[in-house]
């Protein structure tokens, strides 16, 4: 009896996998079979998943209609430095938070980590807008970096303090007592053991950068020449023959993916240790 019971949970446990495989896998298989399909075919029968025929020349004519090239070199600019950028102020309050001790530091904490409860989506654009103004971000990728490098992500910092817990605290002891100070034990001694970490907040900040389109698309609405590859690529979408192009705008999006699954199939191993390391206490 016991045994046909844990063969039971075996088995609805694996259904249940593969259910939500299916669920995730399923929009990025859309979006690359969608991608040889013709215009008129997504149109009117979008919800088939095979294409009728294979069509190559969507890609061929979207890469002929977007300059690729560009784009892509500032998607990498723009991500590059969103990247490094979090890397060092996450990891840096995070360090803070685990380890400093001062004045207002739980209620400073407890206002950070409120903030991951509350959905601001596209409606935070229009302070964004206003602040960089008034503090005279320019309306360019630059600006794009600048805000995103220090709009904290709490999530990294949240990530961040649970794998410090993994590092005994007894290194930052014998540091102070060899005379480094709070800084020099950070940049020497803590940031060199928190490569998974790293790997863990860049896959997740380039994620987030690479995928980014609102904010880009309002900072270079009068600088075509910065767009990002997201944003061109759904400027695709007007760029055809027909009225809205949607068969050259998922091509575009296959092409997208690449350098993202390219990140991931190289930062895999060191993403889920630094989400897993100091999960379990004890």
């Amino acid at each position: 009896m016991k045994t046909n019971l844990s063969y039971l949970t075996r088995v609805l446990k694996l259904i249940f996998l593969t259910l939500t495989l299916i669920i995730i896998i399923f929009p990025i298989l859309y979006i690359i079979l969608a991608s040889f399909k013709s215009n008129e075919e997504i149109l009117v029968s979008g919800a088939s998943l095979f294409p009728k025929k294979f069509l190559l020349s969507n890609y061929t004519e979207a890469w002929r209609l977007a300059n690729f090239k560009m784009f892509t070199f500032n998607s990498i600019y723009m991500t590059f430095f969103i990247v490094i950028g979090n890397i060092i102020t996450s990891t840096i309050l995070a360090y803070v938070f685990s380890r400093g001790k001062f004045v207002g530091k739980k209620l400073i904490f407890a206002l950070m980590i409120s903030t991951m409860f509350v959905a601001l989506g596209s409606s935070a654009l229009y302070p964004q807008l206003q602040m960089a103004k008034m503090i005279g971000i320019p309306r360019s990728l630059l600006g794009v970096i600048i805000i995103r490098v220090f709009g904290i992500s709490v999530t990294n910092i949240f990530i961040g303090m649970g794998y410090l817990e993994s590092i005994p605290i007894e290194i930052d002891e014998a540091a102070k007592i060899d005379g480094c100070g709070f800084i020099r034990i950070y940049w020497s001694i803590i940031f060199p053991l928190l490569k998974p970490l790293i790997a863990t907040i860049g896959l997740l900040t380039f994620r987030a950068a690479w995928n980014d389109y609102m904010l880009p698309m309002v900072f270079t609405l009068t600088k075509p020449l910065q767009q990002p590859l997201i944003v061109g690529v759904v400027n695709l979408r007007n760029t055809g023959e027909a009225a809205s192009s949607y068969n050259l705008m998922i091509a575009g999006a296959a092409i997208a993916i690449i350098p993202m699954l390219i990140v991931y199939l190289f930062l895999n191993r060191y993403f889920i240790s630094g989400l897993t390391t100091g999960a379990v206490k004890g």
